[in-house]
């Protein structure tokens, strides 16, 4: 009821009910039977005589409209295809000028393209997590990461401004209209397409798909089963107005809070974003466990978003002005090694949320896409060039971090695993025991742990830390992760140590 009546009060509202509603429908097809995932890639024996009209055909017009803008620009024929009206979605992104200056490097916008695309640039970020349940050694300080998601970037804006450079470049965009399914042969791949708005099928041949689609993705789901996607972040929220400045002051952001302990089986974890003009950008999620007795739904989380957010901020529902709804799943994947996920098929490749790349603490894709796409986009540069587009070979195009993999354990000890009762205060107390350790660190290792540049040595030396402040840390962990998990972790470890004695030696000799 709540969730209905703060809808309508958005524009489009109803609209994007809708919205939460098949992306929910979607996430639990998936979830439910992951053994037998529907089928929508197709390999022929015979080859079609019609050639590729496009180099890529892009699934997906989020991340996928950054990457084929950038593809774009390096000459190749390009097709992007979004369910939705091309320039609306229902996230926003944040990010640090450090961070976006990949893409200013790559010269895929000017500086000034940057500076218009901001809707606030934040003066400080918090972090800080219940503990009046903890005991005293597990209370932590504020955290605070004032170059840490601290721009709140305009999508709306980013957006048009990839499809304009994509437009001029000679690329096409397709709307509001839906993937159904890819035939691949020899020389190239049809894909099969259905426009929502006249009903129309439509058919396009390419030598490359792009699978840029989210954790909606039939195609990520074929490829890797029950191991597509090992946690989930079910994310909602909404762009407001009418916050009293003395509740919040839109110069600060809010990274990471919980104002309670595990409740229902989850821990709440709240965001608040400061966005153009007194705009906030507020967000309730949790860390979950997929499973197909329990997939995690955005329904219940709005009834609880609507219900317990004057809790979090004091504040009247009903005197808020209410923009937008913000929401979806945003997936993780517990890596072991480079080739422990599949991101490819032939002449398919998975980008983004699809191919589970995210950030285990902050979980945003954006910025992992951003931080990677310059050598995602070498690399399939190359793979083009020299037609290798094979599984064995696109399977190699990948964003895996090693330094990134093993911070997984975080994300794992932030979930309640489905069917297990913990202590309501046991994550809140793992919580601060890490962030009360950045907290009391010099700024630069929070900023360098959070945006995925941490080191061997910064990453052993903080475990070693934390277990040393919080003895009970590693026990906690291995109930909550169980033996199996763990093992995978220490594989992760390996991988790790293992890459950084590489780059060690590399430098040194």
């Amino acid at each position: 009821p709540q969730t209905v009546h703060f809808f309508r009060k958005m524009p489009q509202g109803e609209t994007d009910l809708q919205r939460v509603y098949w992306w929910e429908k979607r996430w639990r097809e998936g979830v439910k039977n992951p053994q037998e995932p529907k089928q929508v890639l197709f390999l022929s024996q015979e080859t079609s005589p019609v050639n590729p009209s496009y180099d890529l055909i892009y699934i997906g017009g989020a991340l996928g409209a950054i990457h084929a803008a950038m593809m774009a620009k390096l000459g190749y024929r390009v097709l992007l295809v979004e369910r939705l009206v091309f320039g609306r979605m229902n996230r926003e992104w944040n990010i640090s000028r450090s961070e976006f200056q990949t893409l200013i490097d790559l010269e895929l916008f000017t500086p000034a393209e940057f500076e218009s695309i901001i809707a606030r640039e934040y003066i400080d970020g918090f972090s800080k997590f219940f503990d009046s349940n903890n005991p005293a050694h597990l209370k932590a300080a504020v955290l605070h990461t004032p170059t840490v998601l601290n721009i709140a970037i305009d999508t709306t804006k980013l957006l048009s401004l990839c499809g304009e450079k994509l437009l001029k470049a000679g690329g096409k965009i397709w709307d509001q209209t839906e993937f159904i399914r890819a035939d691949i042969d020899a020389n190239g791949v049809t894909v099969q397409l259905v426009n929502l708005a006249t009903k129309e099928a439509k058919q396009v041949r390419g030598r490359l798909l792009m699978d840029a689609m989210g954790t909606t993705s039939p195609i990520a789901w074929q490829l890797n089963g029950k191991r597509t996607f090992d946690s989930v972040c079910p994310t909602v929220g909404a762009i407001i107005e009418g916050l009293e400045p003395s509740v919040w002051d839109v110069n600060y952001g809010d990274v990471l809070n919980s104002h309670g302990d595990i409740s229902r089986g989850r821990q709440l974890i709240w965001e608040l974003f400061p966005g153009e003009g007194k705009e906030l950008t507020i967000y309730l999620f949790h860390y979950h466990q997929v499973h197909p007795e329990n997939p995690g739904s955005l329904l219940e989380m709005y009834e609880d978003f609507f219900n317990i957010l004057p809790e979090y901020r004091r504040c009247d529902l009903e005197k808020l002005t209410w923009k937008k709804p913000t929401f979806g799943y945003i997936p993780g994947h517990f890596s072991v090694g480079k080739r422990d996920r599949k991101v490819a098929f032939d002449r398919v490749l998975t980008i983004g949320d699809a191919a589970s790349l995210q950030s285990p603490l902050i979980f945003t894709g954006f910025g992992s896409l951003v931080r990677n796409l310059g050598h995602l986009t070498h690399a399939l540069n190359l793979a083009l060039t020299n037609d290798q587009l094979s599984a064995e070979d696109l399977n190699k195009i990948r964003a895996y971090q090693s330094n990134v993999a093993v911070t997984w354990l975080f994300s794992k000890g932030m979930m309640v695993p489905t069917g297990k009762t913990l202590p309501p205060q046991r994550i809140n107390a793992m919580l601060n025991t890490f962030f009360g350790l950045l907290a009391d660190s010099p700024p630069e290792v929070a900023d360098t742990f959070i945006k995925d540049r941490t080191t061997w040595m910064m990453f052993t030396r903080l475990a070693l830390k934390a277990a040393r402040k919080n003895p009970a840390l590693l026990l906690w962990i291995w109930e909550m992760a169980g033996t199996q998990d763990m093992l995978r972790w220490l594989g992760s470890y390996a991988d790790f140590t293992w890459d950084s004695l590489k780059n060690w030696f590399k430098k040194r000799f």
